[in-house]
């Protein structure tokens, strides 16, 4: 069990975190979400008739992570790509209202931008329609990147490298990254091999236990999951988040701690990993340690699963949270 995080030593980090500057690495896409209501179901088949009520887009995937930085305070850049298409054009203006630098966003021909459609009804999802292209870059594109990527990261305080595993993250992309000293990443089990000696990556427990073989079933198979893990990545942390049971750690030095989750509702899920690995980033970017890096993630991720869709917490979000204990 983790020291409780006062609340004064938490609005000082928040302070600190403010005008860092990240590099944000990973698949972009655009969530577009359709609201309505269901009173009956089709004639045509046994599938609910929604009447539509609202329509809305926002950044998904790794543009959750950029957006949960902004709404702390960072500087931002965006490394990605988008497709030569409307929707294209749409995440730009997204990002540059949220005065993301997307000069680091590339347009390719050869895929769409990755758009994600979810239509929620009574605040329940009832489907999800994907368009997508999740091969690699092409190696003109990737070259492209590598070249950028290395040139910022050298001038960032930290890297995120958020990898929804859709072809845009490699072991190129991720040697540049190394040019900071400061590298997170959020990696899918099947690409986890890539991000070998970053500094810390941050699966959920389902991710862990498919990338270690090891099912999480206790304390005992969670112990040797992250101890594997960290073995095999020879990184400095590993940081395994687990939905209602909190968030667990695995250190080089030997640093082992848990911290219970703080949730008081949870009503969606959605992007609670990008929030944890943006404040994990700038935390850690501040000047914080690890494990006070964990706590004010932790209370960020409480915040954001009390809403519903992808979302992020403020800074004066976060600190209510920790002031009543997450009571």
């Amino acid at each position: 069990m983790s020291a409780t995080l006062l609340t004064s030593d938490a609005r000082a980090l928040v302070e600190r975190m403010r005008g860092r500057s990240i590099l944000v690495v990973g698949d972009l896409m655009i969530d577009e979400w359709i609201w309505g209501t269901v009173t009956r179901i089709s004639p045509e088949a046994p599938v609910p008739v929604v009447a539509v009520t609202d329509h809305s887009f926002t950044l998904g995937g790794a543009g959750n992570v950029a957006n949960n930085l902004v709404a702390l305070g960072a500087r931002v850049e965006f490394v990605g790509t988008v497709g030569d298409d409307t929707f294209a054009s749409d995440v730009r203006r997204m990002l540059r209202e949220e005065s993301v630098d997307d000069r680091g966003v590339l347009t390719v021909s050869d895929r769409p931008t990755t758009r994600k459609t979810r239509i929620v009804a009574h605040n329940q999802q009832v489907v999800r329609a994907d368009w997508e292209e999740a091969a690699p870059l092409s190696a003109g594109d990737r070259a492209q990147l590598v070249g950028y990527v290395h040139e910022r990261a050298a001038a960032c305080d930290a890297v995120i490298l958020s990898d929804y595993a859709k072809g845009l993250l490699s072991n190129e992309v991720v040697q540049a990254a190394r040019a900071c000293a400061l590298v997170l990443a959020d990696p899918k089990p099947q690409n986890l091999d890539m991000f070998s000696g970053v500094t810390c990556v941050a699966p959920n427990e389902h991710e862990a236990a498919t990338a270690s073989g090891i099912s999480i079933t206790d304390d005992t198979s969670l112990v040797r999951a992250g101890r594997a893990l960290l073995e095999r990545l020879k990184c400095k942390y590993v940081v395994i988040t687990r939905g209602e049971h909190g968030m667990s750690l695995f250190g080089s030095q030997g640093e082992r701690f848990d911290i219970p989750s703080v949730a008081r509702k949870v009503y969606d899920v959605s992007g609670a990993g990008d929030t944890v690995i943006a404040v994990l980033s700038l935390a850690l970017a501040g000047g914080a340690n690890i494990e006070s890096a964990m706590q004010l993630a932790n209370f960020a991720a409480g915040a954001v699963v009390e809403k519903l869709g992808t979302a992020t917490a403020s800074g004066d979000e976060i600190l209510a949270l920790i002031e009543h204990g997450g009571a």
